[in-house]
């Protein structure tokens, strides 16, 4: 059993950076692929981000593209997402997954486990 943390969501202005973290424990980190989602108010929840247990490649949702960073460090068990140049509309809560296999990468039901969500809110 995997359980995820995640930590540093907040209030920022458009135009700023942010970076949250979801810290794992509970199974060996490294095995997993992990991802962010996200979900804005009154919205589903959307694939942002995932990055394989190697940390060799990732890949993004092409809203977030380009601005949106994953990372992981094994180590100390931990992924990243570094937000820059957010946008109101990346307001949401983003949730951490992690995945024992590779298959659908970008549906909820590709994945394991779930956090419990971080609240990042991006003002105009």
């Amino acid at each position: 059993q995997v359980q995820l943390v995640e930590s540093g969501g907040g209030l920022v202005q458009a135009g700023g950076s942010l970076r949250i973290s979801c810290a794992a424990s509970g199974g060996t980190f490294s095995r997993y692929y992990m991802a962010w989602f996200r979900q804005a108010p009154g919205k589903e929840r959307e694939f942002t981000a995932r990055i394989p247990g190697s940390g060799a490649y990732a890949f993004y949702a092409d809203s977030v593209k380009g601005r949106f960073t994953i990372s992981r460090d094994n180590a100390k068990n931990t992924v990243y997402l570094q937000m820059n140049s957010l946008k109101p509309e990346d307001t949401a809560v983003y949730y951490c997954a992690a995945a024992a296999t590779g298959i659908a990468p970008r549906a909820e039901s590709g994945y394991d486990y779930w956090g419990q969500g971080t609240q990042v809110t991006v003002s105009s």
